[in-house]
């Protein structure tokens, strides 16, 4: 628990500190083909750390799990654990805080942050900050989570070192207005330090030995620290293996691709290609169904009980010409597919979403908003 909370204490922002304080020392560049490294390291060792902890628990929670030192039960809770929380980033950070892509009610806002403050992947306002700064520059040294700098550093290697100072330089030109109005946002924003080491550790843990009596050293290590670990993993390679390996459909001069077995392990969030092309749409995916896409089933769901509302998507006639014009010959649109090129360039005009100043004007025409409320 205690490493757990050191790596809460770094990951999450200090609104205290001075910016300059996080910034990299710059360096005399070094140019290389492939990854570029124009700026040291500052490790952050206590993520480092806490990183280490997790991944030594985790080890030992398949151990009591091969040894059979838990009850299914704790299992089964664990899981379910993982796909709620799991909820409160993909339907909740992402697709509603981060792109705009629908509009959702008090209730559900509130609940979609509470889930969200359970997966503990900072909270919603950092979370969205980064989000937005990736879509706007992918690829490029104010990318977070920059995948040109190979798998690991895009997988978890970026939460280990302090950030490029073009991180910081470009993400204060990110607006963030909606989020300030939003107060849900802004108290979960206040309170995270607090509320999710009982929401996140102390509560699952806690569970599986009140209600079942299970093993203390069990529970905290199955239904807290491995099902914890696990979802960072499954999260973490939408931002590595998701701009690797897999198809691009819709665009072959970036790096997102679609990869299924992403989007399965990521409740949807897998097909990537897609979703740096068309941001705004509440699904982030053209094909699969809601096997491959759980988190636009709850979205759904919730539109039909009123909690949602102004569903954007992509018309499919803007996707034919999308993927005729800029896709690798995947699509099932294409006529016959075409060699790709693997030299992957940033966007002349991304957008983080819907309300985006640099949206086309055409994009905005073009799409379909379902169960609109006026």
């Amino acid at each position: 628990m205690t490493s757990s909370l050191l790596l809460a204490s770094t990951i999450v922002t200090n609104n205290s500190k001075q910016i300059n304080d996080d910034m990299p020392k710059i360096t005399t560049a070094r140019q290389s083909s492939g990854k570029n490294r124009d700026y040291e390291w500052q490790i952050v060792w206590r993520n480092v750390l806490g990183f280490i902890y997790l991944h030594a628990a985790f080890v030992y929670a398949m151990y009591l799990t091969v040894t059979g030192r838990f009850k299914v039960y704790t299992y089964i809770f664990a899981l379910s654990f993982s796909i709620l929380s799991a909820m409160g980033v993909t339907a909740g950070a992402h697709r509603l805080w981060a792109h705009q892509a629908y509009k959702a009610k008090w209730p559900l806002r509130l609940v979609l942050a509470i889930l969200q403050t359970m997966a503990f992947q900072n909270h919603i306002y950092e979370w969205v900050r980064d989000h937005r700064v990736h879509h706007k520059f992918t690829e490029t040294d104010a990318d977070p989570h920059n995948a040109k700098r190979g798998f690991f550093f895009s997988h978890m290697g970026w939460l280990m070192v302090r950030k490029h100072k073009d991180v910081f330089e470009k993400g204060i030109t990110i607006d963030m207005s909606d989020l300030e109005k939003d107060p849900i946002v802004m108290f979960q924003k206040k309170t995270f330090l607090f509320v999710m080491p009982l929401l996140c550790f102390v509560i699952p843990a806690w569970i599986p030995y009140y209600f079942w009596n299970e093993d203390p050293w069990s529970s905290w290590y199955i239904a807290a620290i491995w099902r914890y670990t696990l979802s960072l993993h499954f999260t973490w390679l939408v931002n590595s293996a998701a701009h690797m390996w897999g198809n691009r459909p819709y665009d072959k001069y970036i790096g997102a691709t679609d990869n299924k077995t992403v989007a399965i392990c990521a409740f949807g969030e897998g097909w990537h290609n897609y979703h740096h092309v068309f941001p705004w749409d509440y699904k982030a995916a053209e094909l699969g169904n809601y096997s491959t896409n759980m988190s636009t089933g709850l979205i759904d769901l919730a539109a039909k009980w009123g909690l949602a509302y102004d569903l954007k998507t992509v018309s499919v006639e803007m996707i034919r010409k999308r993927a005729a014009r800029t896709g690798d010959g995947s699509h099932p649109s294409s006529q016959r597919a075409k060699d790709s090129d693997d030299d992957h360039h940033h966007p002349e005009n991304p957008v983080w979403g819907w309300d985006d100043k640099d949206m086309p004007e055409e994009d905005r025409l073009c799409a379909e908003i379902h169960r609109k409320v006026e």
